[in-house]
């Protein structure tokens, strides 16, 4: 089986066990023994440690911008999310070209590929025979949390590659025909992140789908370089090629519009997104045709490795937007007939799902009942003394033979 190489990880020494993150993970995947230790199989990557540890103990692993010294064509990928990050931004060819100043050849804006996306996403939603309400792929956290807590709703998951990787093929093409002496090896493309899902998407691949992008760096590390070299007194050069739907889609809310559907759900913030997938999985939620997931709070703008409040940031992007068209690119007539393959995946990654306690069904049925009794036994408090999240995952760990009942503290001597 592949080892899914993550991109959060702990500085045990800085971890005081204070199980501050033990109650925010939404996988259930870290457990406190002594300090914190994550749980691979169950980690999804999406930041919520890092964005709650009071000690700065969990951090994002990303690339540096050296990394792509390697190549000799350089090509940056911005999320829309980098816009946000800046004061006063009137115009988004000051971040583009000071991409160029930094180091890069050419940039290739994530929002341009949005509006691709967006356009081949209102085709999908028609197809006869897509299971609804179809829910978005572009959140890999979202995708992760569905094989491993919801893998009923794997049918519901969109098959549509997210921007990031249209952008870095189209970026490729692009390269290719405007420079015909460059070989594919010669090209490195770069994604600018605003979240560390990002970093492991590109280190895992997706299933049978290996990434297009080569290296991915935060979004903190590049805006102070940017902030260097973005001046009004420079001559800049006219690069946008996106609009307000690309853009939208830094924000919760942005991906749906795009669909000019008004029949679709947008939720942010890794709670409330459970909270709808378990109202999905139930069937207690109304006939959408349409759900927009993203972990982050607020969406992308709320990433760990962005700098900015993400509620400034989505205002900066609100005042930005007045001043882009709706969209610069629209499909003609012949490429709205049908969604081309390089914009689709075949198969999902396959996980295998954290509420499933053993292959065999027999051996499961056992397991549950003896976790129920121990649960029984318990306080019921959840408060995190055993280094469990809950009564019911401590109770899970022992009949795991991880941990033992000695474990919780408030049991008395007689009760054990």
């Amino acid at each position: 089986m592949h080892n899914y190489e993550h991109s959060v990880l702990l500085d045990s020494s800085k971890c005081t066990g204070c199980t501050t993150c033990l109650k925010h993970c939404p996988t259930e995947a870290i457990r406190i023994l002594g300090h914190a230790v994550i749980n691979d199989t169950r980690c999804i990557d999406c930041g919520e440690c890092i964005r709650n540890c009071p000690h700065q103990a969990k951090k994002a692993v990303c690339s540096k911008l050296e990394n792509m010294d390697r190549f000799k064509y350089k090509i940056a990928l911005p999320a829309p999310t980098l816009y946000g990050q800046f004061d006063n931004l009137d115009d988004v060819d000051y971040v583009l070209d000071g991409l160029l100043r930094i180091g890069f050849d050419d940039v290739f804006e994530v929002s341009k590929a949005a509006e691709f996306v967006s356009a081949y996403t209102r085709i999908y939603l028609n197809t006869p025979g897509v299971k609804k309400p179809v829910i978005s792929s572009a959140c890999p956290v979202i995708v992760r949390l569905i094989g491993l807590r919801f893998p009923s709703l794997n049918e519901n998951i969109l098959h549509m590659l997210p921007p990031m990787e249209v952008a870095a093929r189209l970026a490729r093409e692009r390269a290719l025909e405007n420079h015909p002496e460059l070989k594919p090896e010669d090209i490195g493309v770069c994604f600018i992140s605003p979240c560390p899902a990002k970093v492991s998407y590109v280190k895992n691949g997706f299933a049978d789908y290996e990434s297009q992008v080569d290296e991915v760096v935060s979004m903190s590390d590049i805006y102070f370089q940017l902030i260097g070299e973005m001046s009004p007194d420079n001559e800049i050069k006219s690069l946008n090629e996106s609009g307000i739907i690309g853009i939208g889609w830094a924000s919760s809310g942005g991906e749906s519009a795009a669909l000019f559907n008004e029949n679709y759900l947008a939720a942010d913030g890794i709670e409330n997104v459970i909270r709808v997938l378990d109202q999905i999985e139930n069937g207690n939620i109304p006939k959408l045709q349409f759900i927009e997931l993203n972990a982050c709070p607020g969406g992308c703008v709320g990433g760990v490795m962005a700098v900015e409040n993400p509620f400034v940031a989505k205002a900066r992007l609100q005042a930005l937007r007045h001043y882009l068209p709706v969209s610069q690119n629209r499909l003609s007539k012949d490429e709205q007939k049908y969604i081309p393959e390089s914009y689709m995946f075949d198969e999902l990654p396959e996980y295998h799902p954290i509420t499933r306690l053993s292959d065999s069904m027999i051996e499961s049925m056992k397991m549950m009942a003896d976790i129920q009794k121990i649960k029984e036994t318990l306080p019921g408090i959840d408060c995190g003394a055993c280094g469990a999240p809950s009564c019911r995952a401590f109770a899970e760990d022992i009949v795991r033979n991880k941990t033992i009942m000695d474990g919780c503290p408030l049991i008395k001597d007689d009760e054990k």
